[in-house]
């Protein structure tokens, strides 16, 4: 090009900002091309995906995609609160709303969408809001702190992001949707009703099958919906999120062809009907289809971008697959092409686990053999899988539901040898596997730079394990080995550096970085070696040499809390308690007035402790004959068992005593995560063994063993490893196994992740334990009897040193307490003040904020109660 090429960009979202970002790279100077930037809005591009983390703590800047520093660095001219008015097609200028006008050689129209707001008679008053910017979301912070109630109009996705938003604000949420069911263009009926009845178990009250006829005056609250079957809902506050639409209004008033229903009309190169005006994101239609996600959109911009300095480019935009996977108001949901089974001849198969919450269902050909869609809530964890089987076309197993069932034998896997080039391996930037390969070709030698190159991840994330299979096969494909390093600190693995340890009979982290690794360490392995020292030495974890290796809650022996308290879990072996020592509990819960609540591990967990108070509270534990429970640390958990023979009339086998022998044996040991062991006294499993990473089961002849077994983010049925053990053998094999996975597992790994990834699997694991295949079960046996030999109470040593108390207090200058810490009373208890309970306290509004001081005096209690009022 000789001369230099004007583009302008107006609009500054995040498609429009992905569009500078791409021709900005693709151009080669400034002189080349010349960059301008409107935005009607007073900030620069942010995640607006990620909006609803904006009430949970994010801040403007956290979610801002750029700054005025970056794009003065890649020389593009910008302007904020520069909406444009008009555009002279003949002499190619756009004028702002303040006069200022700008030429242009390439005008791009990335102006997004606006909410659409229902016509309802009193649907414009002032606490009838939109979702849909930052200023949106100060404004609905602003109402929140005045009201009580909030109603979202809209159960498709935006309008749950939405309900998720009043509910972080603390208000009491309802939403209210037309159509029978939630998010009816992504999931079918089924999936439907178990979104709502996991939302609503969220405490949000769902109303479907409701028309909004008007919205008055209210009695209790400030409105009240009055719906077309004559019920009403009263509210405080109203949040519409029924929908977008293109905001085409530019190319409206300038004779651009405009779709039936809006939308500015495009071609494959994102050209609307001026050849120098192109038209991405929300704003564009391209044959009769708008699409409101934001990865179509990066595909528009990209194809722009190059066909703005190429016209002869062969980057065309084709529409985009609208599969998504997300998590509303922590629910997985996941939608992938023809969820409803719309297909002429289409098949289903159904998966719904009711307790577990857990609903999926796959879409398939006539003749069973290619994916069409898939529908998954409450688990997405095939989600990936089921994608690249619908987006490649690849031929389904001979039993197609085995993709979907939990527990399949035989459950087939699709690595990345499976994909084809031109599998999508990152949906939100667009990135193929077809990229990654020829980024490996390029030279990228690691996941680091494969993203560096593409861009891959850099997204919502979710990719991140795919890539990273994708990657690592590329590499050793090419003979490149792979690395397995820990971090840039140690080229080790965590089981080299586990062994290196054992051997060399290193005790602290500065000898280990000084004889093997570099620098000072990091997160990541600072933690992991403080963990394997643990695992080999079990020295007391608060040693002055050890604090910095811990992260958070080893370092305070508690977990912390959402609000920045902290828990205590006194350990209780089997979950057999006396009643003095259960008296203790409540007599400290009382006295602390800690929120109790009996764990699924069979013990009791008193919540809302500050980290000051924690060492008094211990102290009056262990006085009473308790220990630490390790509920903060990656050690033994709990050891969960049913009553058994001596209670149980179908027990065949004393399962406490079992359980507590277990329980105090393995007590303290630290491993690569946390372990949880379950004993049941007979075939009907009260104690479900067989989801816990040791499970024992009795029988007439002894104990059946599982192992690997996870009820976690990610289900997995134990595996049946041994029969009719006596007592002895079955320590014995736990002894060895429990050291196996101490010195193999990854950091961070599971025993059930670890069994899947076990080269040869039960069986091998099998020989290794049973047949000592190895010749190492001698070892691994010393291995535990030296540390299980070494328990101490971390609390009971704490306590007994007063440097390590120096540790327990809020402030290091100030002996003052946490203001921010309060909380309000529920079901007669505690729990932590929401940010508007907090505000609404602070205004003098009507709800009880408790103020946790300890007080000696019984008669002034430990609560001082603050506030009241109705607004």
């Amino acid at each position: 090009m000789s001369k230099q090429l004007n583009v302008v960009v107006v609009g500054n979202g995040m498609v429009g900002h992905h569009f500078v970002e791409q021709l900005a790279n693709l151009r080669e100077s400034a002189e080349q091309v010349n960059i301008t930037v409107l935005s009607a809005e007073n900030r620069l591009a942010y995640d607006r995906v990620h909006l609803s983390e904006y009430f949970a703590g994010k801040t403007a800047q956290d979610l801002a995609l750029t700054d005025e520093s970056t794009y003065h660095d890649w020389q593009i001219d910008f302007r904020t609160n520069a909406k444009v008015t008009t555009i002279d097609r003949q002499q190619q200028q756009i004028t702002t709303e303040v006069g200022e006008t700008f030429s242009y050689d390439k005008l791009i129209l990335a102006t997004g969408s606006y909410p659409f707001v229902p016509p309802i008679p009193g649907g414009d008053q002032s606490h009838c809001l939109v979702y849909r910017t930052i200023d949106d979301l100060e404004s609905i912070k602003s109402s929140a702190s005045s009201s009580k109630v909030g109603v979202v109009i809209g159960g498709g996705l935006l309008g749950l992001e939405a309900a998720n938003a009043l509910k972080e604000l603390g208000l009491q949420t309802h939403v209210v949707e037309f159509a029978p069911q939630l998010m009816a263009v992504q999931v079918d009926t089924g999936g439907g009703r178990l979104l709502k009845s996991k939302i609503e178990e969220l405490g949000v009250q769902v109303h479907t099958s409701k028309a909004t006829q008007v919205i008055e005056k209210g009695e209790s609250c400030r409105y009240r919906l009055v719906f077309a079957d004559g019920e009403t809902l009263e509210t405080d506050l109203v949040l519409f999120s029924a929908g977008i639409r293109p905001y085409d209004n530019l190319g409206r008033e300038n004779d651009l062809t405009l779709g039936e229903r809006g939308g500015i009309v495009i071609n494959s190169q994102c050209q609307t009907s001026d050849e120098n005006i192109y038209a991405i994101g929300e704003c564009a239609l391209y044959e009769n289809m708008i699409y409101g996600l934001v990865a179509p959109g990066y595909s528009m911009a990209k194809v722009t971008a190059n066909h703005v300095l190429d016209s002869t480019s062969e980057t065309v935009f084709e529409g985009a697959d609208m599969s998504t996977k997300l998590k509303l108001m922590g629910v997985d949901v996941g939608s992938i092409g023809d969820a409803h089974a719309k297909t002429q001849g289409a098949l289903t198969y159904t998966y719904e686990n009711q307790p577990e919450g857990v609903y999926k269902k796959i879409v398939v050909s006539s003749d069973k053999t290619l994916l069409l869609g898939a529908v998954l809530v409450g688990d997405t964890s095939e989600y990936d899988s089921l994608l690249q089987y619908m987006l490649n076309a690849i031929e389904l197993p001979e039993s197609p539901e085995a993709l979907i069932l939990p527990m399949a034998a035989d459950k087939p896997m699709l690595g990345a040898d499976a994909l084809p080039d031109t599998a999508t391996i990152c949906s939100c930037l667009n990135v193929t596997k077809g990229d990654i390969v020829a980024a490996v070709d390029g030279g990228a030698c690691s996941v680091a730079d494969v993203k560096s190159c593409t861009k891959a991840s850099t997204g919502c994330g979710g990719c991140a394990a795919l890539l990273k299979d994708v990657v690592d096969k590329e590499l050793e494909s090419r003979g490149v080995e792979v690395k397995k390093d820990i971090c840039e600190h140690f080229a080790y693995s965590r089981r080299e550096l586990f062994d290196i340890v054992k051997v060399e009979k290193i005790t602290s982290f500065e000898q280990l970085i000084e004889k093997h690794g570099q620098g000072l360490g990091c997160e990541i392995c600072k933690p992991t070696v403080g963990s394997i020292l643990a695992s080999v030495w079990n020295d007391y974890i608060l040693d002055s040499s050890k604090v910095p290796l811990q992260d958070t809650n080893d370092t305070f022996l508690a977990n912390m809390q959402k609000d920045g308290t902290y828990s205590v879990v006194p350990r209780i072996p089997g979950g057999e308690i006396t009643p003095d020592k259960l008296i203790t509990i409540g007599e400290v819960a009382k006295k602390y007035n800690l929120y109790t609540k009996i764990t699924g591990g069979q013990r009791i967990d008193l919540f809302g402790a500050r980290v000051d108070q924690l060492p008094d509270i211990w102290q009056e534990l262990i006085d009473a004959g308790l220990e630490t429970g390790h509920a903060y640390g990656k050690s033994v958990r709990t050891v969960k068992s049913c009553v058994g023979s001596t209670w149980c009339r179908y027990g065949v086998q004393d399962s406490v005593g079992m359980a507590i022998d277990i329980e105090n044996r393995y007590k303290g040991v630290r491993a690569p995560h946390k372990v949880k062991f379950a004993v049941s006294g007979c075939t009907r499993e009260c104690a479900e063994a067989q989801s816990k990473d040791f499970g024992v089961i009795a029988t007439d002849k002894g104990w059946n063993l599982y192992v690997s077994g996870n009820g976690g983010m990610k289900p997995r049925h134990a595996d049946l490893f041994a029969t009719d053990l006596d007592d002895e053998t079955l320590i014995k094999y736990i002894d060895r196994i429990f050291s196996f996975y101490i010195q193999t597992g990854d950091r961070l790994q599971r025993t059930s992740v670890w069994m899947e990834n076990l080269e040869g699997g039960l069986e091998y694991l099998q020989k290794v334990i049973i047949d000592d295949h190895l010749g190492i079960c001698d070892e691994l046996e010393k291995q535990m009897a030296s540390i299980v030999g070494k328990y101490q109470c971390e609390w009971k040593t704490t306590l007994e040193n007063p440097e390590s108390l120096k540790r327990f207090r809020q402030f290091v200058n100030s002996d003052k307490t946490d203001s921010n810490i309060q909380f309000v009373t529920e079901r007669d208890q505690i729990r932590p003040a929401t940010l508007a309970e907090k505000k609404a306290g602070e205004l003098g509004g009507n709800i009880e904020i408790v103020d946790l001081t300890y007080n000696e005096s019984p008669s002034e209690s430990s609560k001082q109660a603050v506030a009241v009022m109705e607004d």
